[in-house]
């Protein structure tokens, strides 16, 4: 038999034979013991582990009725009210009961004063941050420059006080001297002025007429050096190109001054420039009037005086240490009967008086502070005492400049000269005083031209009518307010005295 074949017996050549295979047994069913315990195939099965067939009730299970758990939410229609905090190591109050308490509810919520205030104060501020953008975006034109500026520049760079108008600055000669300042000088107060470093301003004070000048200063702030200069031009002064009064005084210059000069104001302001070589930046105007109501704002001027000063009968003021009222002022720097020396005597007094203000702005600075002496300036303004064209920043800044002076930093000086006659195309002769011209010129180059070169005798339109000069008691006048502390009154003349006065 071949290898592949296969013995139908179970046997081959290389095989061994199968095992048989086991018995299968036949089990009854019913007698089995495994599965003895099911049921029928037509009983309904239940399982060995099979939940009763009554209502479960487990071990823990919650007992019957409403459920009120341990943090349940308090009743309808009531809020909890905590108790009080108590810090972890707050002593014990016996008072304090751990339970919560209950209140009816509130539809809004009670009036708060700290949080009505919070409230305030954001809508405030957040008005303030908005109106501070818009006032300093650059949306208006500004007419004087015709460049974008914001309503915030404007207004600070407004002149509501110009009544007299605006001087004109074009074409005035101002002559910077190089070698005294750098080209880039800056002395840090950015006020529109002509010549950096300094601020001229020109002063007039009227009569009750309003028609001529009775008051002629030029104040220089020397803001470079920290000075301050101021000239008194006599109303005396005889100028002969600038006015048509008969007398051709300086006093006369502001109302018959060339007519085609308009405003007046400049009339002034070129007779000074052309005259005295002070570039003017600008201009107060005020009356005699004005000036008591002035000082009666600030709580009058605190004076020393040598002797009573008798202005008529019925206006006198007396000796000793005084403060004068709005009235009283205008009395002592109008005064001009008793003087030796007239008008020149008036005007030494008149410096005892601007020492005296100055020391008042100082004491106002230190003891009531700058806001209260903005606010006097400001009150000044809206009761139109003053005519200027300072704007008022540019008055804040020079008052913030002059509070920071010492009295030796201010000097007041006269411009040189003497009595001479002056005759008239009337025909008539009349006092007037004449300039030393050569000394009024080292007067300027000395205090009022720091940075600009020395003035010549070409660069002047002064008129000398004494040439021989008689005498030069009014050639060197200067003082500082220190000095003019302790200065005494100018001379009087026994002659003058009233006659009624008694000894």
């Amino acid at each position: 038999m071949d290898n592949n074949e296969v013995n139908l017996n179970g046997t081959g050549e290389g095989m061994s034979a199968p095992k048989p295979l086991r018995k299968l047994v036949k089990v009854n069913r019913q007698n089995s013991e495994p599965f003895s315990n099911y049921p029928p195939v037509n009983e309904e099965y239940h399982g060995r582990y099979e939940a009763s067939p009554e209502e479960y009730h487990g071990l823990h299970e919650a007992p019957e009725g409403e459920y009120h758990g341990k943090h349940e939410a308090p009743p309808s229609g009531l809020r909890a009210v905590p108790p009080p905090y108590k810090g972890r190591y707050e002593a014990d109050d016996s008072g304090y009961d751990d339970g919560y308490e209950y209140e009816e509810p509130h539809h809004r919520r009670g009036f708060s004063f700290k949080d009505f205030i919070i409230k305030t104060v954001s809508i405030v501020t957040s008005i303030a941050l908005i109106l501070v953008l818009v006032l300093n975006v650059p949306i208006f034109v500004d007419k004087k420059t015709g460049s974008n500026a914001s309503l915030i520049y404007l207004i600070k760079h407004a002149q509501p006080m110009a009544k007299e108008g605006t001087i004109n600055k074009e074409n005035v000669k101002v002559d910077i001297d190089t070698e005294k300042v750098a080209e880039d000088f800056n002395d840090g107060l950015d006020l529109p002025q002509l010549v950096e470093g300094q601020f001229s301003i020109l002063f007039l004070g009227f009569d009750e007429d309003e028609f001529n000048s009775d008051v002629m200063w030029i104040v220089q702030f020397d803001i470079g050096n920290g000075e301050m200069n101021i000239l008194q031009i006599p109303r005396d002064c005889c100028l002969p190109d600038y006015t048509s009064s008969p007398s051709r005084k300086f006093n006369s210059v502001y109302s018959m001054g060339d007519y085609n000069i308009e405003p007046p104001i400049q009339r002034v302001v070129n007779a000074v420039q052309e005259n005295f070589g002070i570039p003017i930046d600008a201009y107060i105007t005020t009356a005699c009037f004005d000036i008591v109501r002035m000082v009666d704002i600030v709580g009058g001027i605190p004076i020393h005086l040598d002797n009573e000063i008798i202005y008529e009968s019925d206006k006198i003021i007396p000796a000793g240490d005084v403060t004068l009222t709005g009235e009283q002022a205008e009395w002592f720097i109008r005064f001009r009967t008793e003087w030796l020396q007239g008008d020149i005597g008036r005007m030494q007094n008149q410096r005892r008086f601007m020492s005296a203000a100055m020391m008042k702005l100082f004491d106002i600075v230190e003891n009531e502070g700058r806001l209260k002496l903005y606010s006097y300036i400001k009150q000044i303004k809206d009761e139109d005492l003053i005519y200027t064209d300072l704007s008022i920043d540019d008055m804040s800044k020079i008052a913030d400049f002059a509070s920071t002076l010492d009295m030796d930093d201010v000097r007041v000086n006269m411009v040189p000269g003497e009595d001479a006659t002056f005759y008239g195309e009337d025909g008539k002769e009349y006092a007037v005083f004449s300039v030393h011209k050569a000394e009024t010129i080292a007067l300027l180059n000395k205090y009022y031209r720091p940075y600009q070169t020395a003035m010549t005798p070409y660069d002047t339109t002064i008129v000398e009518l004494v040439l021989d000069h008689q005498y030069d008691v009014y050639d060197d006048t200067g003082m500082t307010f220190e000095e003019l502390e302790t200065a005494t009154e100018p001379l009087r003349d026994p002659d003058k005295k009233p006659w009624w006065k008694e000894d």
